[in-house]
Formats: structure tokens, C-alpha cells, sequence
């Protein structure tokens, strides 16, 4: 039996229908404000984050962190005991590439790494960060999302929620892979914040725009009739929210299809790398990872609050049974970086953005002999000890912060956790990371749960 309500929102000729016509027009406010630019806690130093991430622990002692006690006690056991790893390590294993000094800084970088090198006098070399797990799931989480745990917002999440994004026109938070990394999607969710923070997952594995976000455009219907589709759509779903009751689900849906109808005006072109000129392109080099750096620069000058560039599918960088294929891999990221950071640079935006470079944790300075790998000149996972490089932003440049000991297996000297990374990178956007929290189940969750400080020290 229907009642009263039913009548009233349903009739065409109802003034429950006027009512909804309003709702559907504050829909698209809503879905608007809710991206909108917020002020930070203070004044900032920077506005955007480009976080190019290396997937599956790059070596800390064959990239930023040189250790000239690994080439003496080659093929000896250390002289201290093993920390514990999640697989079996023998002796001592030497790297196999040159460390030179670069910059007036002389920072000291593995020679695979010779065109960020030249960039040595921006670079914030972190060289004392640890986490908690020696396995990919967990320290990718941590890395990402600061917690081990899966079902956290990632910090592009957070950040978006905290400031919103400048292009309405655009995603906050865009997130480029050619593949999916371990544990994928739960890396830029926005968990229990609302979904509209969630990174935009894109493909890259072309230049084309139109492979890359092939649904964006509607080929079918002109832009006037879509905009009638999707007030037609946001009516309906009001009309259930009105029935039900809030739907965090159904509000984000909302916002999303909101987003894409308004995506059509700018995405094609902002996705566009064929439109940059053949200097620029050729200064980045091919390949997916050198497209998605692009992107990047690409995306932020346009106002998108963060990009995440992932390299390559899986976990490249997870190098147990040959230390030597590090260099491959940097044959193809090592430019790329280099040429974003300079085009940042000569676009005056490397000092409001933050770049960071590194994975999820490092490698042993001990070779792994597991029965898992048939070559045995590569590295077991290491969390007691890595390295991060950090840019622009206000950091400080050409400066190496903390050690881990002689062979580079633990932090030892200033030591800093993720907490602590993410509260610095959030004091840079003007965000005390102590405040920027969302309730949820009864507590107060943030970006740093509750630990992590400020590190003065990487603040130029």
C-alpha cells in the first residue's frame, strides 16, 4: 500500500518533486564543497605531493646509503649477529655499483642513480627510516597508510580530506600504475573516510588519454543531456537516501558521478602527455614509470593535491636472488625522477610540491641463501633500516639525515619511523598531524594514529 510520502515524492507533478530538484542541485554543491580548498592548521610551505613509489624495498646500501665496511668484510659473516629477517641470510654481500659524491652538498648516491645525482643539492636523503614488519603487506601499508594494518585511508586520502583540492574539474588524489602493487586498491582508499577522498585509480599504460580513461567520455549522449542524467540519477538516489537514511556508500557515489560528468571538461587534456613538447618528452624518457612522472607534473600543475606514481606491476624493486637487477630497474626510474624534479624546478613548483622517493622498506647487507632463490647474489627484505629521499616542499637539500650502522642493516643514528615522515610531510602543508583526525567507531583515527613527531632537522 503506498502512503502519503510515497505519492508526494514520486508524482510528476508533486511538489515532492520541486523538492528534489533542489536536492539534486545541492548534490552537486555538495559533492563540489566537499573538495573544496580548506585552510591548513597554519601557513604552509608547500600545496602538493608527488610520491613516486618504489615497489617491493629498494637496497638502502646499493642507492643512499654507502657502505664501505660491506667491501671489506665481503663474503665474511658480520661482525655483529643478524637481525632477524623473514628469510635466511649468510655473509656479507659488497654492492656491486660505485658510490660517487654529487652537488656542492657531496651527497653520495649509487652511480645507478647518476642523473638524480645531479639534483643532489635538492634531495633530502633520509637514511635512518624503520618500520615494524619485514613483509611487503604490512610495510606497504604502513608506508602508505600509516598503519600495518589494511582498512586505513592512505595519506592521499587524508590530505584531501584535510585540504580539499584547487580543480573541481579533476580528482585530489590520483593514483598511476601500470599494474597493480601488492595489495593494490587498499593503498589509496579512503576506508572510513568518505569516498569521495579515495584515490582515482588510472591505468598508465598509454599515451593516449582515451585508453587511459576510456569511460570518462560519453560518445553517446551530448553534454546537456548527460547533465540531465545525472540529475536524474541524483534524484533517485536522494530519493532512497531520504527513504534509508544516511549511506556513506550512496553519498560517495553521488559525488563520484558528479566528478566524472565534470571530468569531461579537462581530464582529456590534463592526461595528455603527446600535447608537452618533444624536449620535455624525450628529457623523461619511455616507459610507463616516465609517463606516469609526467603525469604527475602534468596533474599537479593543474591543482590536484596528490599523485602517486607506482613502478611498474607487483613488486619490481623485490630483488632476493640478484642485487645486480637494481640497475635495470633505475635504467628506467632514474631519469624520469631527475627530469621531474628539474621540470618542477623550472616551473617554480618543486617549492610547493613534495616529492618522495621510496618503497616499502630495504634490503640486508647479508646475501640471502634461501632455498627460495636459485641465483644467490641478492637480499632478503630489511625494516630495521632504509632509506627515503624527500624534495622541494621546504626540505632541506642536499642533506643526508641519521645513519644505520657500519653494514647498513639498522637505524642507529636519528632514527625516523613513518609516523614520524607523514607528521613532517603533513607540517609542511600546514597540517598538525596531531589534529587531523576523523571519528570513527568510537575513537579519533589520523594519519599517524598516535605517535609520530615533527622532524625539525629535514626543514631547510
Amino acid at each position: 500500500m503506498r502512503t502519503r510520502r510515497d505519492i508526494l515524492t514520486t508524482m510528476g507533478s508533486g511538489f515532492g518533486m520541486l523538492g528534489l530538484a533542489t536536492q539534486a542541485a545541492q548534490a552537486a554543491e555538495q559533492a563540489k564543497s566537499a573538495m573544496s580548498v580548506r585552510a591548513p592548521h597554519f601557513p604552509a610551505k608547500a600545496t602538493n605531493v608527488i610520491y613516486l613509489f618504489l615497489n617491493g624495498g629498494p637496497s638502502q646500501v646499493d642507492t643512499f646509503d654507502p657502505k664501505p665496511m660491506l667491501t671489506k668484510y665481503h663474503g665474511q659473516k658480520a661482525p655483529t649477529p643478524n637481525l632477524k629477517t623473514e628469510r635466511k641470510t649468510g655473509t656479507l654481500l659488497k654492492s656491486p655499483f660505485q658510490f660517487n659524491r654529487y652537488g656542492q652538498s657531496g651527497l653520495e648516491i649509487s652511480e645507478i642513480f647518476s642523473n638524480l645525482g645531479k639534483h643532489a643539492d635538492d634531495l633530502c636523503v633520509i637514511r635512518s627510516m624503520h618500520t615494524e614488519r619485514p613483509n611487503h603487506e604490512p610495510s606497504l601499508t604502513m608506508l602508505n597508510c600509516g598503519h600495518v594494518l589494511v582498512g586505513h585511508p592512505s595519506m592521499g586520502a587524508w590530505l584531501t580530506y584535510g585540504l580539499g583540492t584547487v580543480n573541481q574539474n579533476l580528482p585530489g588524489f590520483v593514483v598511476l600504475c601500470a599494474g597493480y602493487p601488492v595489495i593494490g586498491p587498499q593503498l589509496w582508499s579512503s576506508a572510513y573516510l568518505p569516498g569521495i577522498y579515495q584515490g582515482t585509480y588510472v591505468r598508465n599504460k598509454s599515451d593516449d588519454p582515451e585508453e587511459l580513461i576510456r569511460d570518462v567520455r560519453n560518445r553517446s549522449l551530448t553534454s546537456d543531456q548527460q547533465r540531465q542524467q545525472v540529475e536524474l540519477l541524483t534524484k533517485l538516489n536522494r530519493m532512497q537516501l531520504a527513504r534509508e537514511g544516511a549511506d556513506p556508500s550512496l553519498e560517495a557515489s553521488i559525488a563520484s558521478f558528479e566528478m566524472a560528468y565534470r571530468m569531461q571538461a579537462e581530464a582529456m587534456d590534463a592526461f595528455d602527455v603527446r600535447k608537452e613538447s618533444v624536449k620535455t618528452r624525450e628529457s623523461y624518457g619511455e616507459g610507463d614509470f616516465a609517463r606516469g612522472c609526467l603525469l604527475a607534473r602534468r596533474l599537479v600543475e593543474r591543482g590536484v593535491r596528490m599523485v602517486q606514481v607506482y613502478y611498474g606491476d607487483d613488486q619490481p624493486w623485490d630483488n632476493h636472488d640478484d642485487i645486480t637487477k637494481h640497475a635495470r630497474l633505475a635504467s628506467t626510474a632514474d631519469k624520469p625522477m631527475a627530469a621531474l624534479l628539474q621540470d618542477l624546478k623550472d616551473r617554480d613548483l618543486l617549492k610547493s610540491t613534495i616529492v618522495i622517493i621510496g618503497g616499502e622498506f630495504g634490503r640486508t647487507p647479508a646475501v640471502e641463501v634461501s632455498g627460495l632463490v636459485d641465483v644467490q647474489n641478492g637480499r632478503d627484505h630489511n625494516n630495521h633500516g632504509f632509506s627515503t629521499v624527500v624534495a622541494g616542499g621546504g626540505f632541506k637539500g642536499g642533506y643526508a639525515h641519521g645513519a644505520t650502522d657500519d653494514f647498513g642493516f639498522r637505524a642507529v643514528e636519528k632514527p625516523v619511523h613513518p609516523h614520524d615522515l607523514h607528521g613532517t610531510i603533513l607540517h609542511q602543508l600546514g597540517l598538525d598531524h596531531t589534529k587531523l583526525t576523523y571519528r570513527y567507531s568510537g575513537r579519533d583515527f589520523r594519519l599517524t594514529d598516535v605517535a609520530g613527531s615533527v622532524v625539525r632537522d629535514l626543514i631547510a
